[in-house]
């Protein structure tokens, strides 16, 4: 008598790996349907046991909706979008609903240009949630969105788009009042402190500054907040902006990088300009995001402090805001704020 046909026989049949018949078999994604209709026939031209489950896990898998979600981001090149990227896919493809991710990264950051691929990425996908700035422009894209049924969340930066479905980020407020606190008590006195933001119109970047000013003028009035810098996340205007700062405010006692790129030039300039013991004494550094060249800064006493935007955690949060706001169309009449405690990085703790 010979043996029942095994799932190795079943991939020779099909022409496949023994893990994507598994994946069949167990109805995990990723599988194409026109291969997992190939291994199911393939299993049922055998005998393979096991032929009858695929072909209902199959169609089980049919009748369930696949969102498709997407998202827009900034900057392809910069590590910290790489790694947004990778963790929203991983996050939507782990959530219980199933869905695809379509991650487009806006090379253009002007208003209308963000809202004209918005409105294109919006006819392909059933929700969406972009990192933009604050702009007419882009509240009227969201308003046409949303009455499509499309609702979008602001990641990152909020917006004052009143339609928007949500916001999903760290608290700005926060990071802004950690950032005085701890130039106020690293300083070894009080002096002039430089605030660099990415544009005036990221609310998030707008937050963080007041917040900022907010707590030095009630714990620390001593110190004296310049005005904001704006070095568009950009490296090469960060490096000349803070030799041009360093120039002008020799009793500069602290930076605060407000943004979430550009912190590569400020550092450059400030190994340049202000080495570890210089007569000058050190400014005060506090940065975002924890990059090889942040840490190499925090563990070499250029910059002291690091407020890290914890990735995963807000792509699993706003991959199942977005599943929220599509299973309950209805039942969310108010935008919603998901914010995520900041992680803080010192040199000890890294």
């Amino acid at each position: 008598m010979s043996s029942r046909p095994t799932l190795t026989a079943v991939a020779a049949a099909a022409g496949v790996s023994t893990a994507t018949v598994d994946r069949v078999l167990n109805s995990r994604l990723p599988v194409r349907e026109a291969t997992a209709l190939r291994v199911i026939e393939a299993a049922e031209r055998i005998g393979y046991h096991g032929a009858h489950l695929m072909r209902a896990r199959l169609q089980e898998r049919a009748d369930r909706t696949v969102r498709t979600l997407g998202f827009c981001l900034l900057r392809r090149h910069e590590a910290f979008y790489q790694v947004l990227g990778r963790e929203l896919n991983a996050a939507v493809a782990r959530h219980p609903s199933p869905g695809v991710a379509v991650i487009e990264y806006m090379a253009a950051v002007e208003p209308a240009a963000i809202a004209q691929q918005l409105l294109e990425l919006g006819r392909e996908v059933d929700a969406l949630a972009v990192v933009a700035v604050d702009h007419p422009h882009v509240t009227a894209a969201i308003e046409t969105l949303h009455a499509a049924g499309k609702p979008v969340f602001t990641l990152l930066s909020d917006l004052s788009a009143p339609l928007r479905a949500g916001y999903v980020g760290v608290d700005p407020r926060k990071s802004g009042r950690t950032a005085a606190w701890a130039i106020s008590r690293l300083a070894k006195a009080p002096g002039p402190v430089a605030v660099f933001v990415g544009s005036h119109r990221y609310l998030g970047h707008e937050a963080c500054e007041m917040s900022f000013r907010a707590y030095l003028r009630e714990h620390a009035p001593a110190f004296r907040v310049l005005d904001p810098i704006v070095n568009l996340e950009d490296a090469q205007i960060g490096h000349e902006a803070t030799l041009e700062l360093l120039r002008r405010h020799p009793d500069l006692a602290g930076i605060y990088e407000a943004a979430g790129g550009g912190a590569s030039g400020m550092i450059r300039a400030l190994r340049l300009e202000r080495p570890p013991g210089h007569p000058l004494g050190h400014v005060v550094t506090v940065c975002n995001e924890l990059h090889a060249e942040h840490r190499n800064a925090l563990i070499d006493g250029i910059v002291d402090l690091v407020l890290v935007t914890p990735i995963e955690r807000i792509a699993q949060t706003v991959v199942a805001a977005v599943h929220d706001a599509l299973d309950r169309p209805d039942a969310l009449p108010q935008a919603m704020q998901r914010t995520l405690p900041v992680e803080v990085c010192t040199p000890e703790n890294i």
